[in-house]
């Protein structure tokens, strides 16, 4: 099952590439997968029913996945399940070959088409053979995304979009409750295993647990409901018609659909008796079988004559197979596959007819019969086992639904409208059957006859197949029968009930009469169908599910819109003090009503480091002093003097790994704020004066006041002992290093730094892409291409330099220095060029690069490790920047940003996955003891390349801020005129004081464009 499974997705994944060479042949070739998994299917036959009924006549096949969590790549093949399997490879198959004549080879996206619809195929064996809940759930929302994808294969129309949208989020929507249902029900019973839940459900049913098991089934059954498209979600399905019609064969008639009424095939052995179950599934079951007949009456599109008929039968198959009964199992099982056979056909032949006469509209198709009779005798095939005529499949399945629901009603006492609905909605669907064939192929009075196109045998040969094989399942259900009969005997409940047998015939019986009386009510009122028209005329428009849900959808919207712009303000004062106010109310809320003691040992100052008390000073004054700034670049700058006060605490407190990690990373986000701030004004306008000031004020203390406490509760409310005791050991034995935090980064918690450096490269990305139009900005030109002297030199307003004095000065500088420190510096003006900067540069680039290597390696005993040394790398093209410009930082990296954080990304899972390959678990670590010369004894610990990775990662991370907040501002500045000397503008904002409204928002931070001249110069 695995192997069947995983050749589905691996053929689904090159499928692209062989439609750019063979075109829509390569249907043929992806068809080819399922068929060779029926072929397989079928030699498993023997091994799934050789056995006892339960569990000892299935398949298995478990392969742990995350342990600790129960999860388990766990499947299992019983007669359920080979069943359904039965379906969802024999018709997607046949479906894949029919694409290969429906489509043409100019048809846009073929390739991902032809991908997703084989992918759904995998995923949908998947999901029935899954012996896990939470595996299960995964497959089926694979199929949810993977439907929403064909539904909206032809991107282009508006009505394809909306219906793939509206299927995903009514799918989506049932799905997160059925989630819910799976996981209470899986810690209730202690395993996730579906098997053995089963086995241990007349135990829950009537446990403690009782209660929480039956909530858990009803979510189950929303989820189902939702998926199977039942009342009051039917809406969906109709509109998922948009997609093309290969797509409506496999997915809304053999598949897809069918996971609801699966789920509730797989769960009623179980919980079939718990109160809420036959209610729901035999109420909502009724009303989507009788909705959806009389809706299909009413349609003039021969697709949405199916679609709503299809509707109506999963209705019916919900009451069937959710009855409980040994003869509602059988039954609703061989109804199940009979419906997949004919519903199949008929929506294959509506392709056809669409391809061939260009239009679905019953009102313009006319003598399509006379043009194509081998295609008529396909469809009445389909459409009389649709209704129930013998000696075809729906009709062996129909009898034993009749027989099923007589018997129900006669020992249960419901009464005669159980058995009145299903002989109602039986004469609807006699009556839409009817329809659809005189609608698609009748000679119509007053209409001309519709010009058809010749078939070709390979268009016709897939809707063949499948007649064929429900004219064989009618003539001889005993195959079926046998292969259904296991499954139906897990309702025996010992009382010496049988479930029956299929068979054409059965004698005289009452099922029989309701056939009789449902061929009859069904031709009269295909007869009287206009009659029938005029009556449904009569039904006001508004009761519309679909309708119902556009308003609803609508409302959402509106309400979103109203409570978007009353939040969203505009202003930053308003979302901080949304942000900071809840921040502090809830926890300190907590603190009031937990009325816990403070915990004893308190102090202000540790004794033994009176530096605190320097340290906390400077981080207090540097706090206020950030506060009072009216310049920007000071209000930064007292904010990483906060940062570095920290970072001394850290060392004082004897953390010099973390005091190291904060002075690098407090110096690099000083540099990216100080490049960033080159666009904005370089004073800080107070805007907040009287209430603001002191709710700010207020806010500000109270948010501080309380995140104390907090700390101070938590530390003191530790109940166990700390694994962190542990580290230093694991730290030595299990990861080789001496330096407990490096090692708990890259070994012992190594998930952990994975995650942070893919958060990194999403940040940088992020960043890069706010920043640049088109690419990373890692196109810029070499050194030798740019002309000496030429960037980022002072103009006036009409082009002249600034005065002849610092010309003459700036001449006689580059003259001095044509034999640049740096490779990149002759490009910059002269008055940009500082001969110091560029020498100290020079002496230190090297250096820092080989200090940041030692740090990466050193990190594993002493202080330092990837992220260290990768800042300090960092810092490194930072000062060769500022020395030399966006061209010296070019020669400095000649790989780009992207490409080094990809290179550290891929050299991260590399280190990860590559013990999983060689036998041993994911990240973990291998000590290698060797002697070289020279060098002498070398412990070498293989987590070193995983931090390898995350310094190539910061390094890019840094590169990446570098060219998008430094070069490409540059450049962008260098683009635009220098204003004139003429003086400040008149316009704009003005500095007067403060202002007593903080709902401005952006335009209170704009500037004129003197102020912005001024501050990059």
């Amino acid at each position: 099952m695995i192997t069947v499974l995983a050749v589905h997705f691996a053929v689904a994944v090159v499928a692209p590439l062989l439609f750019r060479k063979f075109g829509r042949n390569s249907f043929y070739a992806l068809a080819a997968v399922p068929a060779a998994s029926f072929i397989w299917l079928l030699l498993q036959h023997d091994a799934v029913y050789s056995g006892a009924v339960n569990s000892d006549s299935a398949i298995a096949e478990a392969i742990p996945w995350v342990p600790a969590l129960q999860l388990e790549l766990a499947f299992r093949m019983d007669a359920l399940a080979w069943v359904m399997s039965l379906l969802v490879l024999g018709v997607g198959a046949l479906v894949l070959v029919y694409c290969a004549r429906y489509f043409k080879n100019k048809d846009d996206y073929l390739g991902g088409f032809g991908a997703q619809l084989l992918a759904f195929a995998g995923a949908m064996f998947g999901l029935v053979t899954a012996d896990d809940l939470l595996l299960m759930f995964i497959f089926w929302e694979l199929t949810t995304v993977l439907s929403y994808l064909l539904i909206g294969y032809a991107r282009t129309r508006l009505s394809a979009r909306r219906s793939a949208l509206q299927a995903l989020m009514v799918t989506t929507a049932g799905g997160l409750a059925m989630l819910v249902g799976l996981i209470i029900l899986g810690s209730t019973a202690g395993t996730y295993r579906i098997q053995a839940i089963l086995d241990m459900a007349p135990a829950l049913v009537t446990g403690p647990a009782a209660g929480a098991v039956s909530a858990a089934v009803v979510l189950i059954l929303i989820g189902a409901i939702t998926k199977s498209a039942l009342v009051p979600f039917h809406f969906w399905l109709p509109g998922a018609m948009a997609a093309p019609t290969p797509v409506s064969a496999y997915l809304h008639a053999a598949a897809m659909v069918k996971a609801g009424i699966y789920l509730v095939a797989r769960l009623a052995p179980g919980f079939a008796g718990i109160p809420p179950w036959l209610p729901i599934v035999l109420g909502l079951g009724l009303a989507t079988m009788l909705v959806g007949g009389y809706r299909a009456l009413r349609q003039t599109d021969i697709k949405l004559i199916l679609a709503y008929g299809t509707v109506s039968q999963l209705g019916f198959l919900t009451m069937v197979v959710g009855l409980g009964t040994p003869e509602a199992a059988l039954a609703g099982l061989a109804l199940l596959l009979a419906h997949g056979l004919f519903k199949a056909t008929l929506f294959l032949v509506v392709g056809i007819i669409d391809h061939q006469a260009g239009t679905r509209d019953i009102r313009k198709l006319s003598g399509v019969y006379g043009s194509a009779r081998a295609l008529a005798v396909v469809a009445a095939i389909g459409a009389a086992s649709m209704a129930g005529v013998p000696p075809l499949a729906g009709y062996v399945a129909k009898e034993s639904v009749f027989e099923a629901f007589i018997q129900y009603s006669s020992e249960s006492g419901t009464g005669p409208w159980l058995l009145g609905g299903v002989v109602l909605g039986s004469v609807l669907t006699f009556a839409y059957s009817a329809r659809f064939m005189w609608g698609a192929f009748a000679v119509k009075p007053g209409v001309e006859p519709t010009a058809f196109k010749p078939i070709k045998p390979a268009f016709l040969a897939a809707p063949a197949i499948l007649s064929l094989l429900t004219i064989l399942y009618g003539l001889w259900p005993a195959a079926v029968d046998g292969w259904i009969q296991p499954y139906a005997e897990l309702f025996v409940d010992g009382s010496g009930s049988s479930p029956g047998h299929l068979a054409l015939w059965h004698g005289v019986t009452p099922a029989l009469g309701l056939t009789a009386v449902t061929f009859a009510l069904g031709l009269a009122m295909f007869y009287g169908r206009n009659a029938v028209a005029r009556l449904q005329a009569f039904v006001p428009g508004w009761i519309d599910a679909d309708r119902a849900y556009q308003q609803t959808i609508g409302a959402l919207d509106d309400t979103a819109v109203w409570v978007t712009g009353r939040t969203q303000r505009g202003s930053l004062f308003f979302y901080l003090s949304v942000i900071l106010t809840v921040a502090f109310v809830l926890p300190l809320t907590a603190l009031l009503v937990a009325n816990k003691p403070l915990p004893p040992g308190l102090y202000v100052i540790d004794p033994g480091s009176p530096l605190q008390l320097v340290a906390g000073a400077g981080v207090v004054i540097g706090a206020l002093a950030a506060v009072r700034a009216n310049k920007r670049f000071l209000a930064v700058l007292m904010v990483s003097v906060t940062g570095y006060g920290i970072a001394l605490m850290f060392a004082l407190q004897g953390a010099p790994d973390l005091a190291l990690t904060q002075m690098l990373v407090e110096t690099i986000i000083l540099v990216a704020f100080v490049l960033a701030m080159r666009s904005l004004p370089a004073g800080l306008r107070d805007r907040t004066g009287g209430k603001y000031r002191v709710i700010r004020v207020v806010i500000g203390l109270a948010f501080g006041a309380t995140m104390i406490f907090v700390a101070i509760y938590a530390l003191g409310a530790r109940v166990a002992e700390p694994v962190s005791l542990q580290f230093p050991q694991l730290a030595y034995e299990g990861g080789g290093g001496l330096n407990v935090v490096n090692v708990t980064l890259v070994d012992i918690r190594a998930w952990d730094t994975f995650g942070e450096i893919s958060v990194l490269a999403l940040a940088a990305t992020g960043v890069a892409s706010l920043i640049f139009v088109r690419g990373r900005g890692d196109r810029i030109r070499t050194a030798a291409t740019v002309a000496e002297g030429t960037v980022g030199r002072l103009t006036g307003a009409r082009g002249s330099t600034r005065d002849d004095a610092a010309l003459a000065m700036n001449r006689r500088f580059a003259a001095a220095t044509r034999d640049a420190w740096l490779v990149a510096g002759r490009t910059l003006a002269p008055e940009r060029r500082s001969i110091i900067f560029e020498v100290v540069t020079r002496l230190i680039f090297h250096s820092m690069i080989v200090f940041s290597i030692y740090l990466l390696l050193a990190g594993h005993n002493l202080p330092g490790g990837g992220f260290a040394g990768g800042l300090t790398a960092g810092l490194a093209l930072t000062i060769r920047y500022l020395a030399g410009g966006r061209f010296e930082l070019r020669e400095a990296t000649p790989v780009g940003a992207g490409t080094l954080l990809g290179i550290g990304l891929a050299t991260a899972a590399a280190a990860g996955m590559t013990p999983l390959l060689l036998g041993g678990q994911v990240f973990q670590s291998a000590i290698v003891e060797l002697w070289l010369p020279v060098f002498g004894d070398i412990k070498f610990v293989t987590s070193t390349i995983f931090d390898i990775g995350v310094y190539v990662v910061v390094v890019g991370l840094a590169l990446d801020v570098l060219r998008s907040l430094g070069a490409e501002i540059d450049e962008h500045f260098e683009e635009q005129p220098e204003p004139s000397d003429e003086g400040p503008s008149d316009e704009g904002p003005s500095d007067d004081g403060p202002s007593d409204d903080d709902e401005g928002g952006l335009p209170a931070e704009t500037a004129d464009a003197e102020t912005t001249a001024r501050g990059k110069a």
